[in-house]
Formats: C-alpha cells, structure tokens, sequence
C-alpha cells in the first residue's frame, strides 16, 4: 500500500520517498512504471485526472530523471507512476519527486470549484449531481434533473461565485463511515470504505473525497458555466474555473471581438445583427424556391403535353444532366400530382449521379421495390414509397441503364437526355 501524502498536504509538490518495486515495459503495458512507499502525485481517480512532474535519484554518482507522464492506481492501492523511458532505478532506491506545480493548483481549483458548483445547485434547487468529469480544456457535472433553465443556471453560478468571493477555508477531516452518517454529508460514498476523507467547506459543503483541493475557496479564483446539454443522466453543465475561466473568457473575447469587427457593430449587438443577417439571406433563397417552383411546374405542363397517352397513362423519362437531384424530385412531384395516369422515370448525372420514380396516386405499380431491386444490379443504394423512390448509382451511364430496364419492365421508351 502507497501512504498517499496529498491526502493531508494537497500543497505538496516535492517529497521523498523509496521505490518498492519496478515494473518493467511489458507486451500488455508498453511503458515502465515505479511503485513508491509514499507519493504526492495524485493517480486519476474521482473524476480528477492524474498529476505529471518527475522523479530524481542519484545511482553510483550519476543523476536518473524520468518523467512521470501518467498515474494510476491499482486494485490493492498501489500507486503506478508511469515513465517515459525505461529505467535504471531500482527496489530501496530513495528518490526526490517534483510535482508539476501549474497542473497541481489547476486541478485543484477546477476540483474544488465542482464542490462548490455541485452544493450550489443542491441548495438552490435541489439538483444532486451524479458524477463529476476533468478535461484537459474543460469540467462539468451531471445533475440528476429534466431540466435546468438559464436562470436557474445563472444563480447557481453566482452563489458558487458569492461563496469564492467569501474565502471560505476548506478543511479536511478523516472519519468512519459510521461517524460520517450523521454528519450531513452532501453524498456518501456508495460502498464502505473504511475511514472517510471529508472535504469540508466551512458552513457550506461537506462531501467525500479523495482528491486534492484547495486550503481557502479564495484559490479557486471564480467559476465561469459555459453551456448545458441533456445526457442520459439528466443535464450535463460545462464549466471551468481559476486560470482557466480567465483564459476561456478572453478566447470568448478575442472570437466575440471580431464577430463584431466583421459585423460592424458592438459586441453586445452581434446577437441581433447574426439574427438580422440570417433573415436577410432567407430571401434569396425563398426566391430561387419560388422561382425553381414555377420552372418546374412550366417544363412539367410541356413534358406532359409532349408525352403521348398509352393505354390510358403516360410514361415519361428522362436523364437530366444539368439539373440537380432535388430539382428532379420537385419535377417528379409536379409530374405526377397535376395529372392522374403518370408515372415519371428521371435521372440526373449532375454531381452524383441519381434517379427518381414517381406515379400519380391509384396506379398499381409500386415504384419503390422495382427501384431497389433495379439499384442491386446496377450497385447503387436507395428506396422509398410505392408512389415515389430515390437512389444513387456509381456511373453516369448506370442512370441511364436503369431508367432503360425499369422503362422496359412498365412497358415504355428509353429514356432521353436533355442538353
């Protein structure tokens, strides 16, 4: 068993120590590990990922300094220290190791920032949180509840800021679990564990935990919600604190800055002026729908005039390659719901080559299972309804092909190509 030495001092970045035991680079595990007697680096556990630095040792005068790049922990509490390169350190070894200061006071600000966040939105609202995840770039929590709304989000970050703003000290206190029971913890742990760790921010929040936090909330700088999302869980909030929030807010910045610079507006305005923009552009676009409307329901009234009746329908067929896939769709549509009696076979080779069929309502044939069936020779993929099916093909000529087969099949002519 590791003594974990950032259960009592989470402000310890150097300490000594002895190695136990080396584990070797292995086919199972590509990098070599140590395992100390006592340790300060913190092993990802709790949400919190792990801490990175170094370890020193002097062996027949010459200097050993691998890096520590990940820490873990194992099934029987060991602590593996995992290093970048093998190593000539060995069992009963004293060395000197150096924790990386800046991502050791990052992770406790964000940790210790959770605590607050998760005691805010249970005092306010009473939404617990379920589970906790660090990232490298950012936080967020699970909070057991259907919904969550910006103002509710709102006031949990500012009780959460109030609390900071206050200096709270946060202390830590080892107890049974027995003892833990009827002390009011936020959560207990779900199994027993023996003698409890207990993060306890003074008068506000007291909770299991093993991970390294802050001596006074003042460290945790401020927390800053970014966005929320609905998870399986009930609503994941992100969030970020300390250094973090203050470089999150300035890239906030920097990107509002120039959406702004770009807009000719404040910062403020970009909202409105995006809003603005985006109406703006719908007209455009509402014309070119308008105007592809009425293309095509004129060439549908002149395909069907020039399309002679047999045995009481009409048969129209036709490859397109100018116009693109959701134009022949409208002209299908157009084709078939003017008039009974039609049945439209038409392709495009503009982009990826693609076929329609439709038919007017009432007729027998159904489309869909003769398109599928054609598409499997030809190695496209597609289907659709009895009245109307889609597909795409891989060659140009295989639209043609098709729409020749399935023309032949419904008793019809080839199909053309218009320039």
């Amino acid at each position: 068993m590791t003594e974990r030495l950032y259960y009592t001092d989470s402000f310890l970045y150097e300490f000594d120590a002895h190695v136990l035991e080396i584990l070797p680079a292995s086919q199972a595990e590509a990098r070599p590990a140590v395992i100390l007697d006592r340790t300060a680096f913190y092993p990802t556990s709790g949400g919190q990922v792990f801490d990175t630095g170094s370890i020193v040792s002097r062996e027949g005068g010459a200097q050993i300094q691998p890096k520590v790049i990940e820490v873990a922990e194992r099934d029987d509490g060991a602590v593996l220290h995992f290093l970048d390169e093998a190593t000539p350190l060995r069992a009963g070894l004293e060395i000197h190791g150096t924790i990386d200061t800046a991502r050791r006071r990052d992770h406790m600000q964000q940790h210790s920032g959770q605590h607050v966040l998760s005691a805010a939105f249970i005092r306010l609202f009473n939404m617990p949180t379920v589970s906790f995840h660090m990232g490298d770039d950012y936080c967020s929590i699970d909070l057991e509840t259907k919904s969550a709304n910006p103002h509710q989000l709102a006031e949990a970050e500012k009780l959460a800021n109030e609390i900071i703003l206050e200096d709270r000290p946060v202390d830590i206190h080892f107890v049974t679990q027995q003892e833990a029971q009827g002390l009011g913890l936020r959560k207990l742990p779900p199994i027993d564990k023996g003698e409890l760790r207990l993060i306890d921010i003074r008068d506000f929040d007291l909770t299991a935990c093993g991970g390294t936090h802050v001596g006074r909330t003042g460290q945790i700088g401020c927390i800053l919600l970014r966005k929320t999302e609905k998870v399986r869980q009930g609503i994941r909030v992100e969030f970020v604190c300390g250094q973090r929030a203050v470089r999150t807010a300035r890239q906030d910045y920097i990107a509002l800055a120039e959406a702004a610079g770009l807009l000719s507006s404040h910062i403020w305005d970009v909202p409105q002026q995006i809003r603005k923009s985006q109406e703006e552009a719908k007209a455009p676009r509402r014309q070119r729908e308008k105007l592809l409307e009425e293309l095509a329901e004129q060439q549908a009234f002149h395909m069907l005039a020039e399309t002679p009746e047999q045995n009481g329908r009409k048969l129209i067929v036709e490859v397109f390659p100018d116009r693109d896939l959701p134009y022949i769709k409208l002209l299908a549509q157009k084709l078939t719901r003017s008039k009974s009696g039609v049945i439209a076979l038409l392709g495009t080779t503009m982009g990826s080559p693609s076929v329609v069929t439709a038919s007017s309502a009432g007729e027998s044939c159904d489309l869909g299972a003769l398109l599928k069936e054609a598409l499997t020779t030809y190695g496209g993929r597609g289907g659709g309804s009895k009245d109307m099916a889609q597909g795409g093909v891989p060659e140009p000529e295989s639209a043609q092909k098709l729409l020749s087969e399935l023309a032949g099949r419904l008793g019809g002519a080839r199909p053309q190509a218009r320039g």
